[in-house]
C-alpha cells in the first residue's frame, strides 16, 4: 500500500489513510526514512488522528514518549537514534512495550532491527523530488 503527501495539507487525510489501511495488521509500527523525511511529522498526525491531545514531540532524548489515545489506550512512540547498544532496550523494558498490545511508533528501527518484534509492521517514507513524501507499508 502507498499514500502519497502532496503537502502538509494532506497530512491528516494520509494519517486517516495509513490507520484504515494498518487496521488489524499490529500495533508496532517500524517507520524508516532519512533524516528530514517526516517521520515524527506523520507519526503526530496519525496520533492525533487516535484521538491524542497531548503535545506530540520527537522522543530524541527520552527515547520513548507516552501519549493517551481518544479512549484512553497509551501509544508509545520511540525514537532510537541514540540508541549505541541493542542491550540499553533489554534495559529500558523495551519488550514491555512491544508485547503490551498498545500501538508503538518506532523511528530509526534499522539500529536496533534485531530486537523488533516479529510481527512488526515497516513502514516506510520517501522523499519525492517534488517535495512529496510516499508512504509504503
Amino acid at each position: 500500500m502507498k499514500i502519497t503527501i502532496q503537502d502538509t495539507e494532506h497530512l491528516h487525510e494520509a494519517a486517516r489513510a495509513f490507520l484504515a489501511a494498518t487496521e488489524g495488521k499490529g500495533t508496532c509500527f517500524a517507520f524508516y526514512a532519512p533524516m528530514g523525511a517526516g517521520k515524527t511529522t506523520f507519526i503526530k498526525a496519525v496520533c492525533e488522528e487516535l484521538g491524542v491531545t497531548d503535545v506530540i514531540t520527537s522522543p530524541t532524548f527520552a527515547i520513548v514518549n507516552e501519549y493517551t489515545d481518544g479512549e484512553g489506550q497509551p501509544i508509545y512512540h520511540f525514537d532510537f537514534y541514540r540508541i549505541k547498544r541493542q542491550e540499553e532496550l533489554l534495559d529500558m523494558g523495551a519488550d514491555e512495550y512491544f508485547y503490551s498490545g498498545c500501538k508503538c511508533f518506532m523511528e530509526w528501527p534499522e539500529l536496533v532491527e534485531d530486537a523488533l518484534p516479529d510481527d512488526v509492521v515497516k513502514v516506510s517514507i520517501t522523499v519525492e523530488p517534488d517535495g512529496s513524501r510516499v508512504v509504503e507499508v
